[in-house]
């Protein structure tokens, strides 16, 4: 099957490795510094106390986050711009799987502003005492991570098909495309897995994904696909 690259296409892969590089890296100052620097696991109090110490940094967290979300946007259209004369159904239904994917994660970041709400101490929350108030809080900063959890399994799941697309459009290289595929198909399983077995959480299942991402960022920012003509694998 022959394929056209046309100019449109070439400015939404740039987009895409953008994007790609973008949400990795606020996701990471987000998860590693903005929330894992002040939650403290089975630990409420020294949860609130972080939190209300340094709620501008939580706060910033909150933002980051949404930013990560509306990069995804972007990231979602314009892979289905690059891949859908590859297979227009299947890069339609990886769209809508990337969608579902940032939707669930932005309901997941508005819980954080509960948090905010319950250590606030309103004069309707008085009729709590400040521990019952600091374990309350725990509960959106769970459901947040529960809420990230389950938009992995779609986020997975929606670059896999985007990578499938990726193999077929010969437009990158095929170990990359695989690795790819290879890693979203592993984050969703390990995601999906977790639910029914919260205590398997293991970090070893994003590897591949974010090796995947980061090598597709560079490469799409550095190295322009050519327009024209292309022969679908």
């Amino acid at each position: 099957m022959t394929i056209s690259v046309d100019e449109s296409q070439r400015r939404a892969a740039r987009a895409v490795g953008f994007c790609y590089l973008f949400a990795m890296a606020v996701s990471m100052f987000v998860e590693l510094y903005a929330r894992g620097h002040l939650v403290v696991p089975d630990n409420a109090a020294a949860t609130a106390r972080n939190v209300m110490e340094h709620e501008r940094l939580f706060r910033l967290g909150i933002a980051g986050y949404l930013l990560v979300m509306v990069s995804d946007a972007v990231l979602a259209t314009a892979l289905y711009v690059i891949l859908r004369p590859v297979n227009q159904s299947l890069a339609l239904f990886a769209f809508f799987l990337r969608a579902i994917e940032t939707v669930i994660g932005v309901v997941a970041t508005l819980n954080s502003f509960d948090v905010l709400r319950l250590l606030s101490g309103a004069g309707y929350l008085q009729a709590f005492t400040t521990e019952q108030l600091q374990a309350l809080a725990r509960v959106p900063v769970s459901s947040y991570g529960a809420g990230l959890n389950v938009s992995f399994v779609f986020l997975g799941l929606g670059s896999a098909a985007f990578g499938y697309l990726w193999l077929k459009s010969s437009y990158i290289p095929k170990s990359l495309a695989i690795l790819g595929i290879f890693g979203s198909l592993l984050l969703a399983s390990g995601s999906f897995t977790f639910i029914i077995f919260p205590g398997l959480m293991n970090m070893i299942y994003f590897i591949p994904i974010f090796l995947f991402e980061v090598s597709m960022g560079f490469l799409l920012l550095l190295k322009e696909i050519p327009i024209g003509q292309r022969e679908a694998a």
